[in-house]
């Protein structure tokens, strides 16, 4: 090889390395591990992405994939409604909260709050 051919070789070595670089794979579509319809049953969630099911669904999404639940809507081109938690669950949380009176605050149909004044010695 002669001094002379170093440049070429050089510019040569540089156009496929930076050829390399230019042309990136094409983006795959990923499937749903269920069909979006049974994703949802009453007593869990099926997670699209690796078909787990769960009864709450959004700490699984960011722990395992880093997503909110918005995030994860809008990848599978789901509703705004579309639930993550599973229906049984949510009923079984609504009826436990309602029991305790969660929610009734302002609405004249919780507990009378004690009263603050000291009782007078007699």
């Amino acid at each position: 090889m002669a001094i002379s051919d170093i440049p070429l070789v050089i510019r040569s070595v540089h156009e496929a390395l930076a050829g390399l670089g230019a042309s990136e794979a094409p983006e795959v579509k990923q499937e749903p591990a269920v069909s979006i319809r049974a994703s949802v049953k009453p007593d869990y969630i099926v997670c699209l992405e690796d078909g787990k099911k769960l009864k709450m669904l959004r700490r699984h999404l960011m722990t395992a994939y880093n997503m909110t639940p918005d995030e994860y809507r809008a990848k599978w081109n789901l509703p705004k409604d579309y639930p993550m938690v599973a229906p049984n669950y949510a009923e079984t949380r609504r009826t436990l909260a309602k029991a305790i009176g969660l929610g009734t605050k302002g609405r004249g149909g919780g507990r009378k709050p004690a009263p603050r004044g000291r009782a007078k010695a007699k």
